[in-house]
């Protein structure tokens, strides 16, 4: 049976009560101030922007919009789509980049407000961007989008969903591909890190031409960037401390009193990354070995092009085929070793007992013999438009066309240890624990593998609209557009075999895949009361074939009393619909690190052991999307010629959140409900007779609620000075006043300000124009984080604020070249070593390009040249 997430009856009447009472309002006011202004009203060309697909006219409009143009991008240094996105302060929290060892390992994506990248919608020119398929659910990869084919980006900072679709709650990034180009364009850059191993290399040749019917346009790029190893970040030096190391559980002390775990006698401890404590166990230093970041190649072809049929017929087509190679490396495996008892790995003996005492040995063990593991990745996508644009009458237009995308990720891992091979080479003792480098060859490789994945996202999209004028109205032409597409999507993502089967120790992997169809239908409809005041509506309805039905209103309203001020609101609903990976994921088994009381004490283990319980993960298909509510109001002022201001509030309500709920959130839920709130449908946890935990049943869910809100300023400045130059500044302020997290149980968790969750982003970009020379200065500052006493009452983690510096001299040359040399973080300032999401800072916010990002760059400053022939 489907089921309606809202009832469009009910929605559509609310939503007429509130445009019906915002033209009540505001409009006697709009028209009074319209009276004397007719005669002066200009008629401007009417063009399509992000977040409406209507034909209006190119003024501040009813929702924030800001663009990120080619000039700003080539003065920027970045090489990438994702690197010039997490430069701006809409990115609120950071961003998801390449990260050696990830699951997803090759991916870059786009948060915006710190609502996540999967509510954030990504288009090219106006339409949806492919899907990952190694993440479904976090949506576009921007390392599928080459550089050099962008013209601009435009950052809808509102909700969009009823112009949209789904995932277009946190706001929209609309990547704007070039289309007017005449001549060739060969660029190379390079950059050199502080930090060893992060250099960067870029490449691409454009080439256009254009008659008085068409225009082609096309290109091929190519990027890359360095493996930087953790040991030669800040903090690199770092003895990584890991209790897999090569240590063992101590049934009872040579005191008698409870086990411990202990350093394993006989091994020296001291050699190849293994290091002693200062309570004398075993540790591993990670950190010389593994990698934070992975070493990414990105190649691009391109091909965009339009024909004019006739006067009334345009055609139009888009190509696009993206290949990303990545590298990645983390440490070697860690695991447990459970050796029977009388083997000749059985170390237990004298008071502590010893072979004949019944017990087996267990070792926290690092395979630094059987070598680090090595992730590589292999990630093509494909992406093919064709379009026809018309013009039926002289007041109505026709845009129709199809679309295929096709995204495939290959993935190899080597180095990964089968759990139980391993345990049987010991128990044999050919791998002995006090000698692991002893073993022979082929004793590593009868208990080593090479994991794999295998994963695509495949689009077909069909899609047709009409714009047409229907009446005049006192501020102009009221037109309209309505609209249908239809969706096929294909989803695979399928894990080899042993990691599916939860055996492989530093891997493990649930496989999903799946398809649905997506049947969207919508509407725009601007009604221009005045030429200073319009009332925009919209409204979709999206039918899913897989989880049910959604309808997103959404109403929009501008004021222009004075030629220089503009006032502006909106209200939407959105919604995200559930990721086919979380869908249709298949029932995996993971050994899952926990601490349940009454498991550890069954196991005679203190009550604040960790162990491992069988944890199956599970798909649920029970699922329903989220949804939002949200609204906007904001002024736009220009009180001179050379200035113009902006300040907006937004508000933005989730429900319906979809988590991830994990072992140890079951288990809490299952001993402290009051707190923690009760396991949701179909997951589960089933204990045996003592009280232990026989298995465990995890999965996804619908659960809290989530608010934010805030303030976004813009201040721009373009002052002529003549035969001086020409200098403009740009100034954006992201404030975040709250982000409200309300868990299942109704506790509320306030994340604005705390560490990794920084209130408040700026930048300023400085540009002087100067004959042929260009000179810019861009500053990017966010404030410091804090987080709340602990229980205990002692102080959080405090991060402080940080402002980086980046700067760039270009030079135009009589030959159509360019010279630009740069610096980004000029300053070479570094992050602070506050741990966060298990890494030494936080790698989402700060940088691992040499680029300044957010706080800092962790790769100290980073020196540029890059040279651009025109032809």
């Amino acid at each position: 049976m489907m089921k309606f997430n809202r009832n469009p009856l009910s929605e559509s009447v609310r939503f007429g009560l509130v445009a019906g009472l915002a033209a009540a309002v505001v409009a006697p006011a709009a028209f009074a101030q319209d009276a004397t202004e007719d005669a002066e009203a200009k008629t401007l060309d009417r063009i399509e922007v992000t977040g409406s697909r209507l034909k209006r006219a190119d003024i501040e409009g009813a929702v924030p919009v800001i663009v990120i143009d080619r000039a700003s991008i080539d003065a920027s240094g970045d090489v990438s789509v994702a690197d010039v996105l997490r430069d701006s302060t809409f990115a609120s929290f950071g961003n998801f980049k390449p990260q050696s060892g990830s699951s997803a390992q090759s991916l870059a994506s786009v948060d915006l407000r710190g609502l996540g990248s999967g509510r954030t919608l990504v288009l090219i020119d106006g339409r949806r961007a492919p899907t990952n398929p190694m993440s479904a659910s976090s949506g576009s990869d921007l390392n599928a989008i080459p550089l050099a084919a962008v013209e601009r980006i435009e950052v809808l900072s509102d909700g969009a969903s009823a112009v949209y679709g789904s995932d277009a709650i946190g706001g929209v990034v609309n990547i704007i591909l070039r289309k007017d180009f005449n001549g060739a364009e060969l660029r190379y850059g390079y950059g050199s890190t502080a930090v060893t191993g992060g250099d960067l290399e870029d490449v691409s040749a454009v080439f256009g031409t254009a008659s008085d019917r068409g225009r082609l346009i096309g290109g091929a790029s190519h990027s890359s960037r360095g493996m930087v190893y953790t040991r030669d970040q800040i903090g690199g030096d770092t003895l990584g401390v890991s209790v897999y190391g090569n240590n063992y559980y101590a049934w009872t002390n040579p005191t008698g009193t409870a086990g411990a775990i202990a350093p394993v006698p006989g091994f020296a401890c001291n050699d190849n990354g293994f290091w002693t404590q200062s309570n004398g166990r075993c540790s591993f230093d990670f950190n010389s070995v593994a990698a934070n970041d992975a070493a990414v190649d990105n190649t691009s072809v391109f091909v965009r092009g339009d024909y004019q049929i006739n006067d009334d017929w345009t055609v139009y087509m888009t190509a696009t085929t993206t290949k990303v190679e990545t590298f990645g490396r983390y440490a070697p495996v860690p695991g447990v070793i459970r050796v029977e008892d009388g083997t000749p790995n059985d170390i237990n003996g004298g008071v502590m007992g010893g072979p004949g005492d019944g017990r087996p040995t267990y070792f926290y063990h690092r395979f630094a013999a059987a070598g680090n593991r090595d992730n590589f990745t292999d990630t093509t996508n494909n992406d093919f438009l064709v379009g026809f644009q018309g013009q039926l009458t002289d007041t109505i237009s026709v845009d129709f066309g199809a679309r295929r995308t096709s995204y495939k990720y290959i993935e190899t891992g080597n180095g990964y240890v089968i759990a139980s091979l391993a345990q049987q080479a010991a128990n044999e003792g050919d791998y002995m624990i006090t000698d692991p480098f002893g073993a022979t060859p082929e004793t590593l490789k009868g208990f080593t593998a090479t994991i794999g994945r295998n994963s695509f996202y495949k689009s077909a999209e069909y899609f047709a609209n009409v714009n047409f004028d229907l009446f005049e109205m006192g501020g102009g032409i009221s037109n309209a557009v309505v609209g249908a597409e239809y969706r096929e999507d294909r989803f695979q993502d399928v894990y080899d075999s042993l990691s599916q089967a939860g055996v492989v120790l530093g891997s493990s992997g649930g496989s999903s895949g799946g398809g649905r169809d997506v049947t969207s239908a919508y509407f725009e409809w601007l009604l221009p009361f005045t030429s200073s005041f319009d009332i925009t509506l919209a409204g979709r309805y999206d039918k899913y074939s897989d989880y049910g039905n959604d309808f997103s209103p959404k109403i929009a309203a501008r004021w222009q009393p004075l030629d220089n001020l503009t006032f502006r609101a909106s209200y939407g609903q959105g919604f995200k619909a559930p990721g086919l990976d979380i869908l249709t994921q298949a029932r995996s088994f993971s050994a899952e690190p926990v601490n349940d009381v009454a498991s550890c004490l069954a196991q005679a283990e203190p009550s604040t052991c960790q162990l491992q319980v069988d944890t199956y993960f599970i798909a649920n298909p029970a699922l329903s999307s989220e949804q939002s509510d949200q609204f906007s109001i904001g002024v736009v002022y220009d009180p001179v010629d050379w200035l113009d201001l902006s300040l907006d509030y937004y508000n933005i309500t989730v429900e319906d959140t979809i988590s991830q709920i994990g072992a140890q959130d079951i288990i809490n839920m299952d001993v402290d409900p009051a707190n923690y709130g009760t396991i949701p449908a179909g997951l589960s946890i089933t204990r045996r007779a003592d009280g232990s935990i026989r298995e465990i049943t995890a999965g996804y869910a619908n659960e809290g609620d989530l608010e934010t809100d805030g303030l976004d300023f813009r201040a721009n400045t373009d002052f002529d000075f003549g035969s001086a130059g020409r200098l403009q500044n740009r100034l954006t302020v992201s404030y975040i006043n709250k982000y409200d997290v309300t868990t299942i149980n109704g506790e509320v968790i306030e994340y604005a300000g705390r560490h990794g969750y920084p209130d408040l982003r700026a930048g300023l970009a400085n540009d002087w124009a100067f004959g042929d020379w260009a000179f810019t200065w861009n500053v990017n500052y966010i404030a410091g984080q804090q987080n709340p006493r602990t229980a205990s009452g002692a102080a959080g983690t405090r991060v402080g604020g940080y402002a980086t510096n980046d700067v760039q001299v270009a030079w135009s040359a009589p030959w159509n070249g360019k010279v630009a040399i740069g610096a980004t973080n000029v300053g070479d300032r570094y992050p602070e070593l506050k741990a966060f999401d298990g890494r030494p800072w936080n790698f989402y916010l700060y940088d691992a390009y040499g680029r300044t990002i957010y706080l800092y760059d962790a790769y100290g400053r980073t020196i540029y040249l890059r040279y651009t022939q025109t032809f």
